[in-house]
């Protein structure tokens, strides 16, 4: 065969895949769906018929779940859409620094520190309040596609 080495780029993720495949047919409201290249969640579905030529379509209207921004996308209803893998994760607060980010406690006893502060005002007001009244507070971070934003907030009582 050959004589030469071959040489491969390692990459740090697992390999496993930001989406995956779903019929658009099933794809219901408040499910999830990919509309250019964001992750969003499905607000409204409507199917049209058949026409002459082609395939039943499905018109999605759909928020992106990290900046709230309104996109629609047409798909035949036999085609595939990408659906993106939504986890959601709750941390103790521990710290809030002067630059916007937050320092988080994971379960296995290790901090989080690469998270920012919400954009969403009245979430922000209640962990700026909640944290300055020294309130135990555990926020949920919703992660999709390698983006990640603080999307809840549970107060669990006083320290």
């Amino acid at each position: 065969m050959s004589d030469e080495e071959h040489h491969f780029e390692s990459k740090a993720d697992a390999g496993a895949s930001k989406t995956y495949p779903q019929q658009a047919g099933t794809i219901r409201k408040s499910g999830y769906i990919v509309i250019k290249n964001r992750p969003c969640k499905v607000v409204e579905v409507s199917t049209s018929k058949t026409g002459k030529h082609g395939h039943a379509k499905c018109h999605f209207v759909a928020i992106d779940i990290f900046n709230g921004k309104k996109l629609e996308d047409i798909v035949p209803s036999s085609h595939n859409c990408d659906v993106p893998h939504v986890t959601r994760t709750d941390y103790q607060l521990i710290d809030i620094s002067e630059d916007g980010f937050v320092s988080l406690l994971t379960e296995n006893g290790n901090t989080k520190d690469d998270l920012k502060l919400p954009t969403d005002d009245s979430l922000l007001t209640q962990i700026k309040d909640g944290f300055g009244e020294g309130k135990d507070l555990v926020v949920t971070v919703m992660s999709s596609m390698g983006e990640e934003q603080i999307c809840a907030l549970k107060d669990i009582g006083p320290k």
